[in-house]
């Protein structure tokens, strides 16, 4: 299965990492480098439900 999670910026990449481990942390979801296929949907889910929060939150200061 191929992976449709490209990274439009490769500079971005380290940086998107980190953003998804630091959010992963803000909700208690134990991520690993690497393969983190064994974590649940509902993990996943809120994982990039905090990362989508963020990054509206970020755009919403930056519109003030």
């Amino acid at each position: 299965m191929k992976s449709n999670n490209n990274i439009n910026v490769p500079e971005a990449k380290a940086a998107m990492e980190q953003f998804k481990m630091e959010a992963a942390s803000e909700v208690g979801v134990n991520l690993k480098e690497g393969y983190n296929g064994d974590i649940t949907a509902r993990e996943a889910g809120s994982v990039g439900g905090q990362m989508v929060k963020k990054m509206v939150e970020a755009y919403e200061r930056g519109l003030k």
